[in-house]
């Protein structure tokens, strides 16, 4: 017994150190991108694209990145999971967006945004020699919401989407009050003073959706339960969890961690 309860908080500890270094992912500087193209007018309407080695045609991942959809944090800190997917042979299409705290940020703002970066790797795809039969989007927390959303919309050719610890309920989000009740702030009101919005922008309202879904989370996610992705892909009929074992909120975005081979070959992986 007494092993058992120190084999137990000796794991525990590992954990708690592996979310902790998987956090910091927040603030390393991330390595520079091939270009930074606007799609839009806005400062915040760009995207980051980078290339791996080759002439192509190159697999995409379009990559909406975090953060609770408030403007404390941007695209920086995905560029380390963007980069580590180029060096494995993919185009990556990191969108920054209009957030919370931003003019023009939160309802509607955000979407347009998204619908419209994700628009324009169609456009800028003949320059940068972008292979669209082979695309997919991923997002992480906010983002994996926002990624969801966007394969909804099926205004772009997804082959699939991989949300990472996403917050795939948006009625559950704020029933647990997440963040403080973020998506109050975020959708401008509760469920029960504008239902139309939660209905029209959360994702477990808009199933089925057409386009697969991977959803990969971490069962020691003390930001969004894991059971949100549990509760998804069971009410999903296109949807497969990939449960990261004792992972925390970040370890799915930090190549550095032992769970990010499971979480690049979920991303890479082109057969749905």
């Amino acid at each position: 017994m007494v092993l058992l309860i120190v084999t137990r908080r000796t794991f525990l500890t590992a954990a708690a150190t592996a979310t902790a270094m998987s956090q910091d992912i927040l603030t390393l500087p991330p390595p520079k991108a091939n270009a930074r193209i606007p799609y839009g007018a806005a400062p915040l309407q760009f995207g980051d694209l980078r290339l791996p080695n080759g002439r192509g045609p190159h697999p995409t991942v379009i990559f909406i990145h975090g953060g609770y959809w408030r403007n404390a944090y941007n695209l920086d800190h995905a560029g380390h999971l963007c980069a580590a997917l180029t060096r494995a042979g993919a185009a990556t299409w990191s969108i920054e967006y209009r957030r919370i705290g931003d003019p023009g940020g939160g309802w509607p703002g955000t979407f347009d945004d998204v619908l419209h970066a994700a628009e324009h790797v169609v456009k800028i795809t003949p320059r940068y020699n972008l292979d669209l039969h082979r695309m997919v989007a991923s997002g992480h927390s906010a983002g994996g919401q926002l990624v969801l959303w966007l394969a909804a919309q099926r205004a772009v050719d997804l082959r699939g989407v991989i949300p990472l610890a996403a917050v795939s309920d948006l009625r559950r989000a704020w029933a647990l009050q997440l963040s403080n009740g973020v998506v109050k702030q975020f959708l401008g009101g509760s469920p029960e003073q504008i239902p139309q919005r939660y209905t029209a922008t959360s994702p477990m309202e808009l199933l089925p959706i057409s386009v697969p879904q991977r959803m990969v989370h971490g069962t020691s996610d003390s930001i969004v339960p894991f059971d949100m992705s549990e509760r998804f892909a069971k009410a999903s009929q296109n949807a497969k969890l990939i449960p990261l074992k004792g992972a925390g909120h970040f370890e799915p975005i930090d190549p550095r961690s032992r769970e990010w081979p499971t979480v690049q070959k979920n991303i890479l992986n082109w057969d749905f």
